[in-house]
């Protein structure tokens, strides 16, 4: 059923199989910058966190902007969210987190899906009675605009088929990724879009759908989804997010429903994804942005006295334990900052030739 919607005419599976290959291929290359596990990778993170948080929920119109959300969970007091923006802001920082933490352990199942919507309006007071279950009421897919305009983008699964289509695209779904017949990068929109079209909550769908899609990309293996946020493209590029999915929907339940502009679209923002934080990390780099202040001191000793040893660097810096600045040392050599001649006593740290200013 699922398969008659991914057939495409021969110029759109070259488009989309080129585009898999571009992804693959960063994918591959990521890997090997993550593995260095330098301090800018936790500041992309942290970043991108507040970001994913602060676009998602205002898609579906909140409006916090994101210095109003890294101010509310710095200082988070459960208890004190009185506001149903703050409500839905804790809420998603609270799923995202454990989908970061434990996506390896979190299967696409009926059962986890209603487990990450109970914590997505954990603390949403209007949301008490539905959390983690399925819509009892039609909904609508709603575009939300400034000035608090809507626009209704399309209807969606009538509540008492909900139970019945969500079980078909999670059995497709992950017979589908296990097989490993068809490229997960096209399995993973299939899911998102009828996760959409069925839009099987009361609320938080759209919410959820971006959630479910962070999972699904680093289950498999797409590890750079937490540097970067998806949602922030989304929300960037929100008239033909709307549009791809329209598109489609035109056709829900006939012959003629194809889902390759919204695969296209897909496609792209990770695309964009990719495009963006290979930018932002080379910036960094360059400007050494992943050192804290201490470290940048210690280079700084090196960088006035090269070559020097431990013990000068040391005397240049009585405010730190030998042992601090051993970790530094360590870091900035692993960091290629700075490089280091000869062995034991002997050694001597210079400045990188390629880092000199």
């Amino acid at each position: 059923m699922f398969e008659k919607k991914l057939e495409f005419d021969f110029k759109t599976n070259q488009d989309l199989l080129k585009r898999i290959s571009n992804i693959d291929g960063f994918k591959s290359t990521w890997i090997g910058i993550e593995k260095k596990e330098n301090r800018y990778l936790k500041e992309l993170r942290q970043v991108a966190t507040i970001q994913s948080i602060g676009s998602s929920t205002r898609i579906e119109g909140a409006t916090m902007n994101d210095e109003e959300i890294q101010a509310l969970l710095n200082s988070m007091k459960i208890t004190k969210l009185k506001s149903r923006d703050e409500q839905e802001v804790v809420g998603y920082y609270e799923a995202i987190d454990l989908v970061y933490s434990n996506f390896k352990d979190i299967s696409l199942t009926e059962n986890y899906i209603k487990q990450l919507h109970g914590i997505l309006l954990k603390y949403s007071e209007k949301d008490i009675r539905h959390r983690g279950k399925y819509k009892n009421f039609p909904n609508k897919v709603e575009a939300n605009y400034p000035g608090g305009q809507q626009k209704v983008i399309f209807n969606t699964t009538e509540p008492y088929l909900v139970d019945k289509e969500i079980q078909e695209i999670l059995q497709w779904s992950n017979e589908q990724l296990e097989k490993g017949n068809v490229h997960p990068l096209m399995i993973i929109p299939v899911f998102v879009y009828e996760f959409l079209s069925i839009h099987p909550f009361q609320d938080g769908n759209g919410r959820l759908s971006r959630l479910l899609t962070t999972l699904l990309l680093l289950r498999h293996g797409y590890s750079f989804v937490p540097y970067i946020s998806f949602e922030n493209i989304i929300e960037r590029r929100k008239k033909e997010y709307y549009e791809a999915l329209m598109i489609s929907q035109k056709y829900r339940y006939t012959k003629k429903e194809k889902i390759d502009k919204w695969i296209l679209f897909f496609l792209d923002c990770l695309q964009e994804m990719i495009d963006l934080l290979n930018k932002k990390y080379d910036v960094y780099k360059d400007k050494g942005g992943y050192l804290n202040p201490r470290q940048k001191e210690v280079l700084e000793a090196i960088r006035i006295n090269q070559p020097v040893k431990f013990g000068d660097i040391v005397a240049a810096l009585p405010a730190y334990s030998q042992n601090t600045i051993k970790k530094d040392l360590v870091y900035l050599l692993n960091e290629h900052q700075i490089e280091s001649i000869g062995r034991n006593k002997g050694t001597v740290y210079n400045i990188r030739s390629d880092n000199n200013t």
